[in-house]
């Protein structure tokens, strides 16, 4: 029983699907709190916030390795948060985002 225990422990770090993600962000005056998730091993997600006054247009292009960067846009009122969710066919090795927000 201990050795069926500590077999299970030793393979417990191998479950973890942990992947860097790189966010770059451009806020250009709004007052957008963006944060990263990992999701899955080939999705990855972002939760944005406005803490501002007026509503914010945001841009997130999502690049993962040699596949297609995905574009996604949402439009946040003053108080609203909203994800940004991706999926790519690859597994997620590392993540690089790049955030642009405006006011408009």
């Amino acid at each position: 029983m201990k050795n069926l225990c500590c077999a299970l422990l030793a393979l417990l770090p191998l479950s973890a699907f942990a992947y860097p993600i790189e966010l770059e962000k451009q806020l250009n005056g709004t007052e957008v709190s963006a944060t990263s998730q990992e999701i899955d091993h080939n999705i990855g997600a972002m939760l944005l916030y406005n803490y501002g006054q007026t509503e914010a247009h945001c841009t997130g292009v999502f690049r993962n390795g040699p596949e297609a960067p995905r574009t996604r846009k949402v439009v946040l009122a003053a108080g609203q948060s909203s994800n940004m969710t991706v999926k790519f066919a690859r597994s997620i090795i590392k993540l690089r985002v790049q955030l642009t927000c405006g006011l408009q």
